[in-house]
């Protein structure tokens, strides 16, 4: 019989890579020598508590060595033996546990952009209490099972990454193209937060490896476009310019692979953007606070400020010739029948009849106080 038979109890070879290894059988001859390595703990374990621990070395399976045995003798043996399941948690690290998932909608503080984060890497574990181990996990996970126990540890990680990558980004206002460079101020504090999650489960994790913040491929490409753009416009001059050499570009482009057939309507494309990114550009006044902005309660949008001297002299002209706006009083050229300013039309110049200085309407031939035609004759 294995129970009479049996004279010392150890993790087999082939288990020593377990963090928990449970002895098959429930019934423990007395006398038995069981073998407890340096880097283990055995425990005796009877309905879900942890009633004796032993440390490394070699020990006698007798209630007169281990007291707390006494209270594990099966009569049905005649006391030969001890009822309990035997329990050796490894006390080593253990490392290669992946983790990995996504972590939340965030905005780029640089862009404004809302993206998607993901966190992937690898993490070591290391049990620190194994009777916490025991009796808080024993009956959520299968703890005689790495893999199981590595999930269930990803899972509280990725709980805390959730509220502490997000906080740190928007605390220090941190770009997410580059997040990289933070990795090293990133982990400790990732570390100490889920250690604190984890501390009443008796394990923790001693380091991580290959840990990266990254997005999706959508997200990525979509942000690098957007900063190549801002980059390009910077160095031309403004984004108008930077459309137009792209518009310039795309019809070279276009020249090349499409022929003569089409060299004529790409030519006038480059010619218009070449055009374009001669013109000077104007530089815009600073949008007011509130109104005139816009978008703002000014339906034209923003518009300069109203001056509040003589009107200036359109270019080309006197300061008799321009014609003050009605609406903002903005000085515009002779004859210009909208204001540059804000659109509105101006007003139209008075006419007066030549023979009797009576007021004319705008278009009208002849005076209608007097008949006298306001225009020569066609055949004068």
């Amino acid at each position: 019989m294995v129970l009479l038979s049996r004279e010392f109890i150890a993790v087999p070879d082939h288990k020593k890579h377990q963090i928990v290894f449970k002895w098959p059988d429930v019934s423990i001859r007395k006398t038995t020598k069981a073998i407890v390595n340096a880097d283990e703990m055995a425990l005796f374990v009877k309905t879900g508590q942890v009633v004796q621990t032993l440390g490394p070395g070699r020990h006698r399976i007798d209630a007169d060595e281990i007291p707390g045995l006494g209270v594990l003798i099966d009569f049905a043996t005649g006391g030969n033996a001890y009822r309990a399941e035997l329990y050796f948690v490894a006390t080593r690290e253990f490392p290669g546990f992946n983790f990995g998932g996504r972590i939340d909608d965030v905005q780029d503080p640089q862009t404004g952009l809302i993206v998607t984060l993901r966190v992937f890497g690898d993490y070591a574990l290391r049990v620190t209490d194994p009777p916490q181990l025991i009796t808080n996990l024993l009956g959520t996970v299968d703890v005689t099972d790495n893999d199981v126990i590595g999930s269930w540890v990803s899972d509280q990680l990725l709980k805390v990454m959730r509220t502490t990558v997000t906080t740190q980004i928007v605390r220090n206002g941190w770009p997410i193209l580059g997040l990289s460079v933070y990795t090293p101020e990133l982990e400790p504090v990732l570390i100490a937060q889920a250690n604190e999650q984890l501390a009443t489960y008796g394990v923790a994790l001693t380091r991580m490896g290959n840990f990266d913040i990254n997005l999706s491929p959508e997200d990525s490409a979509q942000l690098k476009t957007l900063a190549k753009d801002t980059s390009y416009s910077r160095l031309a001059g403004g984004f108008n310019q930077y459309a137009a050499g792209a518009m310039a570009i795309g019809a070279g482009e276009g020249m090349a692979q499409g022929g003569a057939a089409v060299g004529g309507a790409f030519l006038a494309a480059g010619l218009g953007a070449a055009g374009a990114v001669a013109q000077p550009t104007p530089t815009p006044a600073a949008p007011p606070p509130a109104a005139g902005f816009a978008g703002g309660p000014t339906p034209s949008g923003y518009v300069g400020p109203v001056p509040s001297g003589p009107t200036a002299a359109a270019p080309g002209g006197t300061a008799e010739d321009a014609v003050a706006c009605a609406q903002c009083g903005t000085g515009n050229p002779a004859g210009a029948r909208f204001c540059m300013s804000c659109g509105q039309p101006t007003a139209p110049a008075v006419v007066h009849c030549a023979s009797c200085q009576a007021e004319l309407v705008s278009g009208a031939r002849f005076c209608m106080s007097c008949g006298t035609p306001t225009q020569p004759s066609p055949d004068a």
